[in-house]
């Protein structure tokens, strides 16, 4: 099996015209796209129509090659878009194929491995809960089974998190809903904590959901999308049993601040910045770049006083995604970086998960 990664700079969100011609010049082949994941230049906030527009551009494009009707292609293949592309960070889609066929004889080395699934449907009185945790585990660990490849093997963990309509909108229960963005944040983020060991069950219950910070994964990247029945989930993984040339890795920043922690994932990928930044030749190895962010909640940085929460003219959001965007930009060379808000167990308490795929040395 083997994972190619092709990466698409857009002038607009609507914008498919580099994913048009790399099939039209057999480039890309549409049958073996298993998942998208972009930015937009929205705000990243509920009236962000600009990842509304991408998914139906790209729908309504592969549509035609996929021989189905646009509103099908997210039943195919995981359309991730993630508005809010602040500062210097570049607009993009990275396109994910996986072609071949698996081997039992392992490779002497491990490459990019990459898997798509989905959760069960869930019932709104779910998200939030233990059910959506354990489900969410599942799902992952059936990825990694499908992938036959172990815990540390795995360095992100995409999830976009199901939000479904309450069944009865006057239902007696409806008080007690947590079927909201935070709430299906925060349970998948435990849910891919639990399938990866990095939580045990007997740590987690409902009251510990979005409550009990010191409970997270440095792996979880998560979105949550309203209208959605069951979360949908990529795996990134390196594996012995997939060939190629591409490679990742992940860390853990503490704060929005901690620069040594994105040296720490650089290196393990072979790449030293010199004076602070990748020499061009090095930030041409580096294809895609992950990161989650949060103006930390309790108002300070490094002891600190920080204004992204107090400031009514700029959202905190934006400041953080600014932030952390720039740091990664400035480090790699590279603006295509994707940088996502709202880090609920996802990474410690004002920080957030980093991964970067590149080249192999």
């Amino acid at each position: 099996m083997r994972t190619t990664l092709h990466r698409f700079f857009t002038t607009d969100p609507a914008d498919v015209s580099g994913l048009s011609r790399a099939i039209a010049e057999g480039t890309v082949n549409p049958m073996d796209i298993v998942a998208i994941i972009g930015k937009t230049e929205g705000n990243g906030g509920g009236n962000d129509f600009t990842r509304v527009l991408a998914t139906m551009a790209l729908s309504q494009m592969l549509a035609a090659y996929l021989d189905c009707r646009p509103e099908v292609v997210e039943d195919r293949i995981v359309l991730s878009l993630s508005g809010g592309s602040e500062g210097v960070t570049a607009p993009h889609i990275l396109v994910f194929t996986v072609s071949g066929r698996a081997v039992e004889q392992p490779y002497p080395v491990k490459r990019l491995a990459v898997a798509t699934g989905h959760t069960r449907s869930f019932h709104a009185q779910e998200v939030g809960r233990m059910a959506m945790v354990r489900e969410t585990a599942r799902a992952v660990t059936g990825l990694m089974h499908a992938l036959r490849i172990a815990s540390e093997d795995v360095h992100l963990v995409q999830v976009k998190g199901a939000i479904p309509v309450p069944a009865i909108a006057g239902d007696a229960d409806v008080g007690q809903l947590r079927c909201d963005m935070a709430w299906s944040r925060g349970a998948s983020a435990l849910g891919v904590a639990l399938a990866l060991r990095e939580v045990a069950e007997s740590q987690l219950s409902d009251a510990a959901i979005n409550q009990d910070w010191s409970l997270y994964s440095s792996r979880a990247s998560v979105s949550a999308k309203p209208l959605l029945r069951r979360s949908e989930i990529v795996l990134f993984a390196n594996s012995c049993h997939w060939e190629g040339d591409l490679v990742i890795a992940h860390g853990v920043m503490r704060d929005i601040i901690d620069v040594p922690a994105i040296h720490v994932v650089l290196n393990q990928l072979g790449l030293q910045p010199i004076h602070g930044q990748l020499m061009p030749a090095d930030a041409e190895r580096v294809l895609a770049v992950f990161a989650k962010s949060d103006a930390d909640p309790r108002g300070s940085i490094r002891h600190r006083r920080h204004t992204m929460w107090t400031d009514a003219d700029i959202s905190d959001m934006r400041y953080s995604r600014c932030v952390v965007s720039a740091l990664l930009a400035g480090i790699t060379g590279e603006t295509g970086v994707y940088v996502s808000t709202r880090a609920e167990h996802q990474g410690p308490q004002g920080g957030g998960p980093v991964a970067v795929i590149g080249y192999a040395s």
